[in-house]
């Protein structure tokens, strides 16, 4: 293990158990694990309390890290700069962008995050996003998790990219999730994508977007749409 220490947030992934283990061999050595907390901004705060360096990689629990990946290598984060974001390969459309990849992050900027749908965009200081892919995004675990994948991030772009990305690109990639067909249960994120997109245009306000965050309210969306027996796949 590096200077940095590494945390992985998982809550319902199926294969979060193996990939926090990938994660483990690859960085070489203990990644501490923060489990099943109810509500996003929770969770990344309990990150920030868990680790005893102030900067330190954050993986998502259905991040499978590149096992090339070198952290001897990663350089801290200049003054200013409260996150580094490495790519991850999108396994249903191959899109390769910053959704679901390895972070380097501040304990400190997690402590002091404002208000965002996107929970990482509020936090102080600049974002840096680095040109290498560190791993795949393996959200696409059950039909359920491949839907929610597409419906929140498609919801979110189509509002506007709380990044800063451009409209043409955010309008790109949200034509790219909407055509998912590769990999498992790609039909299911295609059809998250699309209801994403509606459930933004219908106008939803400022509070409905923060229903993005509610796991227990995505469910219960999803179900509602495509039924009990396709949640586990």
């Amino acid at each position: 293990m590096t200077g940095f220490d590494a945390v992985f947030l998982s809550y319902d992934e199926p294969m979060a158990d193996s990939l926090h283990s990938r994660l483990q061999r690859t960085l070489g050595g203990a990644v501490k694990r923060v489990h099943g907390v109810h509500g996003m901004r929770r969770a990344y705060r309990l990150c920030a309390e868990t680790v005893d360096r102030e900067q330190f990689f954050l993986a998502d629990g259905d991040f499978a890290i590149d096992t090339d990946f070198d952290p001897a290598a990663v350089e801290p984060l200049d003054e200013g700069v409260s996150m580094r974001v490495w790519r991850a390969v999108n396994p249903v459309n191959g899109l390769t962008y910053g959704y679901g990849g390895l972070k380097l992050i501040r304990r400190s900027a997690l402590r002091e995050m404002g208000e965002a749908v996107d929970v990482l965009a509020a936090l102080p200081g600049r974002v840096e996003f680095a040109e290498r892919t560190a791993g795949v995004t393996r959200f696409n675990q059950s039909p359920f998790h491949s839907w929610k994948a597409g419906f929140r991030e498609c919801a979110m772009l189509t509002q506007g990219s709380e990044y800063g990305m451009a409209d043409g690109d955010a309008r790109w990639r949200v034509d790219a999730w909407q055509r998912s067909s590769d990999g498992e249960f790609a039909d299911y994120a295609a059809a998250g994508a699309r209801e994403g997109v509606a459930f933004a245009r219908e106008g939803a306000r400022p509070d409905q977007f923060e229903r993005l965050n509610d796991p227990s309210w995505l469910r219960a969306r999803f179900t509602t749409t495509h039924g009990d027996e396709a949640v586990s796949g």
